[in-house]
């Protein structure tokens, strides 16, 4: 069973319910699809068991020995990654995209293009189960391919160590690194909030995820803030046949479980909070 938790928007609580709902299954394995900005390693501190090199595409490199400063290279980058430096030509790692053109328009074959290997891919132990989680360097791409990269080694530690649920932290908005997560998962979680924002966001979620996953749930969470939109929410989530699981409460003790280094249930296993999020995976699985 895969679980993707995603948002449409940053911000909403996916992260928080993500680590709620790993409490909740107890043994699992947890795979932080945020490549771009990984954080759910923070709250489990997860043994690195295996670490690997993702090459998520080239850069170039500048011979300055072969180089004749003739600003061929420069003139054309449209990504503006090069620029000359008292006299000498050079590139920003983090502007260049790749795309090979200033080594192939090179008249003296000065410029070379070489893997970009400063992503990372981590594997390892924690005290639900296994977690897998990738680090996309600054300014190198291929998101979506790191996440394809995490989930093949979730499949691969669900084979080999027997787990049979695998929960997917996902990343805000809906491009490339969304889809990578829920593309063939069997349910999905849409975590929004009571704003205009996270209303359009949530339902830009929904349209992505009803054509590339299972069954779809939605979370409001801090619903209390707004109810005349939270209504909206739940009346629009009603028009589409997508079971709202739970409407979570502002909760100060949200900051304070994150600042402990603990989850929710963790945190405060009667609270009024952890009693809905674990009705409502409870709920997911079951339904």
């Amino acid at each position: 069973m895969e679980i993707a938790i995603i948002s449409g928007k940053g911000g909403t609580g996916k992260s928080t319910v993500c680590a709620a709902f790993v409490s909740v299954a107890q043994s699992t394995i947890a795979v932080d699809c945020d490549v771009d900005a990984s954080n759910l390693y923070l709250i489990f501190s997860p043994s690195c068991d295996e670490e690997y090199v993702f090459v998520s595409g080239n850069h170039a490199v500048i011979d300055s020995d072969l180089c004749m400063n003739c600003g061929l290279c420069m003139s054309y980058c449209r990504f503006d990654a090069i620029s000359s430096d008292n006299g000498l030509i050079r590139v920003s790692e983090v502007a260049c995209d790749g795309c090979f053109l200033c080594s192939r328009i090179c008249p003296v074959k000065a410029i070379k293009m070489i893997p970009a290997t400063k992503s990372r891919m981590f594997a390892g132990t924690f005290r639900y189960g296994k977690m897998v989680y990738g680090r996309l360097a600054p300014g190198e791409e291929n998101s979506g391919k790191l996440v394809n990269v995490l989930r093949n080694k979730a499949t691969e530690y669900a084979k080999n160590f027997g787990y049979k649920t695998v929960i997917l932290d996902g990343p805000p908005g809906i491009g490339c690194p969304v889809i990578s997560t829920i593309t063939g998962v069997d349910k999905v979680v849409i975590v929004t909030e009571p704003t205009i924002s996270g209303l359009l966001d949530m339902e830009r979620s929904y349209e992505c995820s009803s054509k590339s996953s299972g069954q779809i749930y939605v979370i409001v969470n801090k619903y209390d803030l707004n109810m005349e939109i939270t209504h909206v929410i739940e009346n629009w989530c009603e028009e589409q046949g997508v079971p709202v699981v739970a409407l979570l409460p502002y909760d100060e003790h949200v900051v304070d479980a994150m600042v402990e280094g603990m989850t929710l249930v963790e945190y405060n296993e009667e609270s009024n909070i952890t009693k809905l999020l674990r009705n409502a995976y409870n709920f997911i699985m079951q339904n």
